[in-house]
């Protein structure tokens, strides 16, 4: 007797025929044509699949859990459904060939000027997307005043394995930064060819591990830095993150048009610190302004600054806090971006 006496009509066919219907709400298409069903298996009247996830970070998981369960649970015969998720982050195709480190999206971060919270907003989007479950590293770009180290908690030199550094790693993220390798209070000087090499040791002398996300903490401005790492790695986008007053958003479109001739595709702009005494929607605005996404507005928060000083991102410090759950629905969303991005034959992220 084959199969438990599955039910005549259930077949791997049919249930792969009812999960064509389901669309992946991203991207438009089907779960089948996406290639995101696997393992399919019938047992009596017990069906049980996998659905590969584009990134573990999906916003969306729940909207196809549910209608995938829909689909197959319509099936003459099936009394139960067990489904699964799996993860395969799709890479940049821009990055196949180009570095030679196992990393498939590089992510910049970058504000037109200090005070805005950007290496927060590094930080927790780098353990948001690790507490999904994705494999995470942070490079800190910013040669001249590197503020990872103290955001992760992380103090120390890196050893030297194979002629490479080995990243400190922290909540599941892997950080590499000029602050371990300089010594305490020590003001760097660099520009032009110095701050170039020093940027691009920072990536290929690095014993990075097969990661979905770099994410690239760069230093305020429109200067040097972020020429060498435009010209150092392909980048999948840049993110801008502003403050809500209308100077931040000022400096903020002054970035963004850097990353305009260095043809890097803007993913967004994210507002921090919103609320209370720097007021609200400047992000929106310059979103608007740049023609592309506004992806997340972080409220102002006593906790992001006293888990910043004490190496605890809120995203663990105070999960539950309305900020932390802003941070988490940013990371998605990124995540989510990204693989659009990767997936569909012409991009849809337009260069502002």
């Amino acid at each position: 007797m084959f199969d438990n006496d599955k039910p005549s009509g259930l077949t791997q066919d049919a249930v792969m025929k009812a999960l064509s219907t389901v669309q992946e709400p991203e991207l438009h298409q089907d779960l089948v044509t996406l290639n995101m069903i696997r393992d399919v298996t019938i047992s009596g009247g017990e069906v049980g699949f996998t659905i590969v996830l584009t990134t573990p970070a999906c916003p969306l998981r729940a909207v196809m859990e549910q209608d995938a369960v829909n689909a197959v649970k319509a099936l003459p015969g099936v009394t139960s459904v067990n489904m699964r998720f799996a993860a395969d982050v799709r890479q940049d195709h821009r990055i196949i060939g180009k570095l030679n480190i196992p990393v498939k999206n590089i992510v910049a971060v970058a504000s037109g000027k200090g005070g805005v919270g950007k290496s927060t907003v590094s930080t927790n989007l780098a353990v948001s997307l690790a507490l999904d479950g994705a494999k995470v590293g942070v490079l800190d770009a910013d040669i001249y005043g590197p503020n990872i180290p103290m955001m992760f908690g992380l103090s120390g030199r890196p050893r030297i394995e194979r002629e490479k550094m080995t990243p400190l790693e922290r909540y599941g993220v892997e950080v590499i930064s000029m602050g371990f390798l300089m010594p305490e209070g020590e003001a760097v000087v660099w520009r032009g060819p110095m701050l170039h090499k020093a940027i691009q040791q920072l990536f290929t002398d690095v014993n990075w591990g097969n990661l979905d996300y770099l994410i690239v903490d760069l230093p305020p401005g429109t200067g040097d830095a972020q020429l060498s790492l435009a010209q150092s790695v392909p980048l999948t986008g840049g993110i801008i993150v502003t403050g809500p007053q209308a100077v931040s958003v000022s400096d903020a479109l002054r970035g963004a048009k850097a990353f305009e001739r260095l043809e890097v595709p803007i993913l967004g702009v994210v507002e921090n610190m919103s609320g209370d005494i720097f007021g609200a929607g400047g992000g929106m605005d310059a979103a608007k302004k740049l023609h592309v996404d506004f992806l997340a507005r972080i409220p102002l928060d006593s906790q992001v600054r006293i888990g910043g000083d004490s190496g605890e991102p809120i995203v663990i410090l105070a999960p539950e806090s309305a900020t932390a759950k802003a941070f988490r629905d940013f990371a998605r969303v990124v995540a989510a971006k990204i693989s659009v991005q990767n997936i569909l034959p012409e991009p849809h992220l337009k260069i502002v």
